[in-house]
């Protein structure tokens, strides 16, 4: 059986991984915290928490809080920096057998092209993932994400400071999520994450006061799903490289879910807090499926759920 996925098929050098299901970025630390507890080396891939020029304390506490269905996370990219990364992680992840991709994030174009030129040649880094819902410091806070034509200036300066295939991870955030898929694609993106967390809050009724230290949050979890499914169903179909699913993932029918909506790979994130081990079950049962119904590679049942117009998707009625 073949459970190979090539998620940059546009890049020179490709980014072939082993199998569809990768850890997601700041859910699974560097990859060495999970190592005691799973194999990670049979993961497709493995994405670094977000990674900054300078290293970040993050955001005050409280940072975390669960929700029916959920969990509101206000971290604040805390992260080591760049540098420390090279220095401490890279020659760890080089001797792996599993890819490890860095997520970047930066509050200005200029920063998001020097974290990218300085993880050029760097052994152990297969890619990079963009991570376009940061606040842009020249625009008032607005987040890259959010306006097409700063997703791709962002885009353009990333792959225009490295030769490893890029990654662009799309906040679902916004009104249309296609054009801004399509200007990252312009910008020279290999391979499309669909998507980051939901914008959310919760307030603490006893103190009258939101309970997140900086007020709102990212939501993640079960409750995101059917949003992060359909906007993989519809990007998916709006774009010629791949789309890799993220949102609410927490077994293989969720899986094979994104994967038939058009995902060429799945991201497992906030499930491996409840179940470290959710990732080794989803592959598992993803083999499963596949054996069951009588398909020799995954690739087969890449989009068969999806239809062949997206306008269709664009505006639906409720």
């Amino acid at each position: 059986m073949d459970l190979s996925v090539e998620i940059a098929p546009q890049h020179i050098q490709g980014l072939k991984l082993a199998n569809p299901v990768m850890a997601a970025s700041g859910t699974f630390g560097y990859g060495m915290e999970y190592a005691h507890l799973i194999d990670i080396q049979e993961l497709g891939a493995i994405i670094c928490k977000g990674t900054t020029l300078r290293p970040r304390d993050g955001n005050p506490q409280p940072r975390l809080v669960e929700t029916p269905g959920g969990l509101l996370n206000s971290i604040g990219l805390q992260n080591i920096g760049v540098e420390a990364l090279i220095r401490d992680k890279a020659p760890i992840w080089s001797k792996w057998r599993v890819p490890v991709i860095v997520n970047i994030a930066a509050e200005s174009v200029e920063d998001y092209a020097r974290i990218a030129e300085r993880l050029e040649g760097v052994d152990g880094i297969s890619a990079i993932e963009v991570n376009l819902s940061c606040p842009n410091s020249h625009a008032g806070g607005l987040e890259f994400g959010t306006d097409s034509y700063m997703a791709k200036e962002v885009t353009l300066a990333v792959t225009s400071s490295t030769t490893l295939p890029v990654i662009v991870k799309l906040t679902p955030n916004v009104t249309d999520i296609v054009s801004i898929a399509l200007a990252v694609v312009d910008g020279g993106a290999h391979a499309l994450t669909v998507s980051n967390t939901i914008v959310g809050m919760a307030v603490d009724i006893r103190r009258r006061r939101p309970v997140l230290g900086l007020r709102r949050g990212g939501l993640s979890g079960p409750a995101v799903k059917p949003v992060a499914l359909n906007l993989v169903y519809i990007v998916s179909q709006a774009v010629e490289i791949p789309v890799i699913g993220c949102g609410g993932i927490t077994s293989a029918q969720d899986a094979l879910e994104f994967i038939m909506a058009g995902a060429s790979a799945v991201q497992i994130g906030t499930a491996s807090f409840v179940d470290p081990s959710a990732m080794p079950k989803a592959l598992a049962g993803i083999k499963k499926y596949l054996e069951e119904e009588g398909f020799e590679r995954i690739g087969d049942i890449i989009g068969v759920a999806r239809v062949d117009s997206v306008d269709s998707l664009s505006s639906p009625s409720i």
